[in-house]
């Protein structure tokens, strides 16, 4: 068999093509790793500042309460304000405005939008809304791939291609998770294995990770006692598990898209005063209990060590159930990933702790019920069910419970399938596509009005 000219100058051109995507998506890897990792310890500090403040306000009675919920409902107005103002595209999660992009239903955001989701994601976690780091770093690793790819005079195969590869680096970044950030991108955004997007995802974490574990190091997120491997009695419960997992799931997105209905129905209430009353609703939570705002990894923590009773678990995972889908509706950035695991690690708690009184000739870990939890719950959300189990794994060191996670999450995602419950980011595509429409609807009454100059 003969190969032609024109064919290997072909073959060449495409290797030549391979190699500057690669290069160029190491280089805005390392960018990612560094944003994101500022961004995690930003909130850090943040949440830390928090605590401190409603510990002084404590002592200061009334006053206090008051300067508490005042400085959450501000923060909360400015990063509604923010977003409004210089980049709309950078409220919510961020997930479903990079999938619409990926689909080309609408055109990537401007460069703008990365220090508006930085910044004004970095306020509405900070005062304490129950939203996700992971939401605001797939964002900023998108718009930050996108912009590297411009400056580059990409196509838009290319472009593509550095857009999904940004999204997983900054998820990796935000869960210190590398190989849930290429799943997250092969099974979530683009729904199938492609080679080139593989490769440019591989390139961007190979710098994104090792850069942010500078700043963050490189121990898992949550610690996790030894479990063992649950006896062969006690494997039906964790479909059972998955069973209970996947009604919760439906609830949980039926009441985010409640609560964005209702959202809607104070459209014509400036967006500012929403978040700012979501806030304040925050704060008043915060002064009585400050361990259950913000993004949840404490809670969580505590869900896997079983430190707490069942009876404040269960008051807690009911608190948190419906804070989330409220600070979601606030219209501030903030992804849904890190309050998903707090509720299936509770969950999961508090089904393994009913097992064990039930069944006390079992031996039953509720910790090893919180971790599958967590990856049955996100699966039943999302409906990724790889991503919510090498995310798990990777978040807490831990793969004695791949296999119960493997059965839980198999119920927890067919049953919301057989019940025609959409997956969450879906549904959540459909307001991004909606918001577009309104933001050229603007653009286009702004470009019409007479000039009275």
């Amino acid at each position: 068999m003969t190969i032609s000219r024109n064919e290997l100058r072909q073959a060449a051109g495409e290797d030549r093509s391979l190699l500057r995507l690669v290069a160029i998506a190491l280089v805005a890897g390392a960018i990612i790793g560094c944003v994101g990792a500022i961004f995690r310890v930003a909130l850090e500090h943040a949440d830390r500042l928090r605590d401190t403040m409603i510990a002084w306000a404590h002592g200061h009675a009334i006053w206090g309460f008051l300067i508490i919920v005042g400085t959450c409902a501000i923060a909360a107005s400015v990063a509604a304000w923010m977003v409004r103002r210089f980049s709309p595209h950078a409220s919510g999660s961020g997930i479903p405005h990079v999938e619409a992009v990926l689909h080309e239903q609408i055109p990537p955001a401007p460069f703008s939008l990365v220090p508006v989701k930085f910044f004004a994601g970095l306020l509405a976690i900070g005062s304490g809304l129950a939203l996700g780091r992971e939401g605001p770093t797939v964002q900023m690793g998108a718009g930050i791939a996108v912009f590297a790819a411009r400056i580059c005079r990409l196509d838009w195969a290319d472009c593509r291609v550095l857009l999904a590869a940004g999204a997983g680096a900054g998820l990796a970044t935000a869960f210190n998770a590398p190989i849930a950030g290429v799943v997250f991108v092969l099974e979530e955004l683009i729904h199938r294995f492609d080679r080139r997007v593989a490769v440019g995802t591989l390139a961007m974490l190979a710098t994104a990770i090792p850069i942010a574990r500078l700043f963050l190091g490189d121990a898992s997120d949550f610690r996790v006692a030894p479990l063992s491997y649950p006896d062969a009695e006690a494997v039906p419960l964790f479909f059972i598990l998955g069973a209970v997992a996947g009604l919760l799931a439906i609830a949980y997105n039926r009441t985010l898209l409640a609560a964005l209905a209702v959202r809607d129905r104070f459209a014509k209430s400036p967006v500012e005063l929403r978040a700012g009353l979501i806030g304040a609703s925050v704060g008043i939570l915060a002064w009585f209990a400050p361990e259950l705002v913000g993004g949840g990894d404490q809670i969580t923590q505590r869900a896997l060590i079983g430190y707490e009773s069942p009876a404040i678990v269960a008051l807690a995972f009911l608190i948190r159930f419906g804070l989330g889908p409220l600070s979601y509706a606030a219209g501030t950035p903030g992804g849904l990933f890190a309050p998903l695991l707090v509720l299936g690690a509770q969950s999961g708690l508090l089904f393994g702790a009913a097992c064990r009184h039930l069944l006390p000739a079992l031996n039953i870990q509720p910790e090893a019920f919180a971790l599958v939890g967590m990856a049955a719950f996100f699966t039943g959300v999302v409906r990724s069910p790889l991503t919510g189990i090498v995310l798990v794994a990777e978040m807490t060191a831990n793969v004695t419970m791949l296999l119960p996670m493997l059965g839980a999450c198999l119920v927890a995602m067919l049953l919301p399938m057989l019940l025609r419950d959409p997956p969450i980011y879906d549904s959540l595509r459909e307001h991004t596509l909606r918001l577009e429409q309104q933001i050229r609807e603007r653009c286009g009454a702004c470009s019409k009005a007479p000039d009275n100059k």
